[in-house]
This record gives C-alpha cells, structure tokens and sequence, in this order.
C-alpha cells in the first residue's frame, strides 16, 4: 500500500490561545475561496482533553484514548492524564499512521494539538511525534503553526515571554515555523501595529520601561519631596530603595533576554483577525509558501480567483 503524503500543520501553542478557532477559520476560509484555489481542509484533534470543536472532525484522538477516562480509571489529574495519553499515543502511532493513509498526497491537514506548552518545551514527547511522521515520510510537507493570543503580547515582558515560548518550541520540534498572532480582531489596531512594527525586543521593552517609570514617578516625587525636607520615614526609603535595587537587577536580565531574541531575529508573527479573509489569506500564504503547498498546481487566473472572495462574492450569475 502507497502512503500518502499530505500536506500537514501541527498547531501548538499556549492553552486558550486560539488553536481551534484557528483551525475553524482556515478549514471554513479555504472552502469559500474562489473555484481555481477553493480546497478541502481536514481538521484532525490530537488534544485527548478537549470537549468543544468549531470544525468538521477528520479523526479524534479521543476515539483512542481520552482524559476523562485516563483521570477515572488511573486517579490522575488534568496534566498528568494528559501526559499518560500522549504518551499512550507514542506507544500506539500504528493508530495514527493508519488515520494518516486515507489522506492523498495533495489533500491539506491541521492538527489540532494540546495546550500544555510543556508537551513542546520540557517533555520531548511531541518531538518524537514529529521523528515517526518523518519516518512515514511526511518530511518537507509538514509545518508548525505557533498560536499566540494577541492580548498577551502587547504587554511587553508577556511579549518576550511568548516570543521565547515560540522560539522553545521552534528548536524542540526542528519544523519549518511559522507564529501567529491570534485573535487581532480583540485588541485595538494601534497596539497590534505598535507590537509588529517595533524593530526589536529590545526597542519594545524599553517603551514599555519608560511608561512603568513614568507611572511610579508621582510616588518618586513624594518620596523626593518627603526625603529634602528630613520628613521621609524608613518605610518610604526602604521602599525606593527595593524598587531601584530590583529595576536594575530585571532590567539587567530582561535587556539579556532581549539580545538573544533580536540576534538571532528567529522570531516573528502574522497577525490573524478571523474577522478578515485577507488576514487569514495572508497567514495560509504564509504557511503554504513554507510546506510548497501547490507549487505544482497551476496558477493562471488566480488573481481574478481572489476577486469573487475579497471583492465580487456574487457568482450566483449562472441562471
């Protein structure tokens, strides 16, 4: 029997970042594109915990093994059910690579992956995933979407901290990578540009260092004003005291952390606004350019293609 070969994403990222509802978008997005780039898109969940899908279910790890279950028979919690599935999966892959033979080699699948960023970053179990689909074959078609929630990035310390997340993840799993910046549609347009168009990490957290100071400078006032006129009491010195000491101590760690990120400069993301079919179109471009996707199919018309979806939806004209 010939395997095939499809085109895969394995989506990861943090719990509650938006993995499903990436997944729905993309599958519902491809479907109502234009005649010459309209595709299928299986959706697969390999989350043993989740409950709620916004998409059509291609196949179901809880078909093999499920928290739930997990938690009752064997009397563990939410993580550790989680992680003995996982690996219950490790130990059963004839299951997924049995799942992975009905797709044909030009057929497009999301996987839909757990939440528990560990999976990724401490434990190597996802990794070993990757190496048996390597094995299988699927080596130059499979890629790895990192869902971020955009909310958590405009915050600078949070955005440095998902960028290391992402960059942990990129070198755990050793997949063509591509980061996104979810759920854009929340936050307000101005934020998400001020994120995107800063140059560096470094650039981003001193902005945000400048406003903190300028947040705390009223308290540094009065403690100013207190200390010249001899009024100042032990706890308002030791507490301008602990501030300084501290800034300069995470100042001084952050501004490090900063340095690795920007000169390496292996960390970006793609905005999604689900809202707008331009975004997402722009983040599949963005993932199909990194798997091939279609670099053996014809193109011709695809520019009057884009029209029916982003300008001219009306092609109900064939009475």
């Amino acid at each position: 029997v010939i395997m095939g070969r499809c085109f895969i994403q394995i989506v990861t990222g943090p719990a509650g970042s938006g993995k499903s509802t990436y997944c729905r978008a993309i599958q519902e997005h491809c479907a109502n594109l234009g005649k010459l780039r309209r595709r299928r898109v299986h959706v697969a969940n390999l989350d043993p915990a989740a409950e709620n899908f916004g998409y059509d279910l291609a196949f179901d790890i809880r078909d093999l093994i499920s928290v739930d279950d997990v938690m009752e028979e064997l009397g563990l919690g939410p993580n550790g059910g989680l992680l003995y599935c996982i690996e219950y999966l490790l130990e059963n892959m004839d299951w997924l690579q049995d799942e992975l033979d009905a797709f044909d080699d030009d057929e497009y699948l999301l996987l839909d992956c757990p939440g528990q960023i560990e999976l990724y970053t401490h434990i190597p179990v996802m990794k070993r995933i990757v190496d048996q689909l390597r094995l299988w074959g699927y080596d130059g078609t499979v890629a790895s979407v990192f869902v971020v929630d955009a909310t958590f990035l405009c915050d600078a310390p949070k955005f440095i901290s998902g960028s290391l997340l992402s960059l942990s993840a990129m070198l755990s799993l050793e997949l063509p990578h591509v980061n996104v910046m979810s759920k854009c549609d929340l936050v307000d347009n101005e934020q998400v540009e001020r994120v995107l168009g800063t140059e560096s990490a470094t650039q981003l957290y001193e902005l945000e260092e400048y406003n903190l100071k300028h947040q705390d400078l009223e308290d540094f006032k009065r403690v100013t004003i207190l200390e010249k006129s001899g009024n100042a009491s032990k706890e308002d010195k030791a507490w301008r005291r602990q501030v300084d000491a501290r800034r300069q101590k995470q100042n001084k760690l952050t501004k490090s952390i900063c340095n690795v990120l920007d000169d390496f400069s292996m960390v970006s993301f793609i905005p999604l606004n689900i809202k707008d079919e331009e975004s997402i179109d722009n983040v599949l471009m963005h993932v199909d350019q990194t798997i091939q996707y279609g670099e053996d199919t014809e193109v011709r018309g695809a520019d009057m293609d884009d029209n029916e979806l982003f300008g001219n939806k009306d092609d109900s004209n064939d009475d």
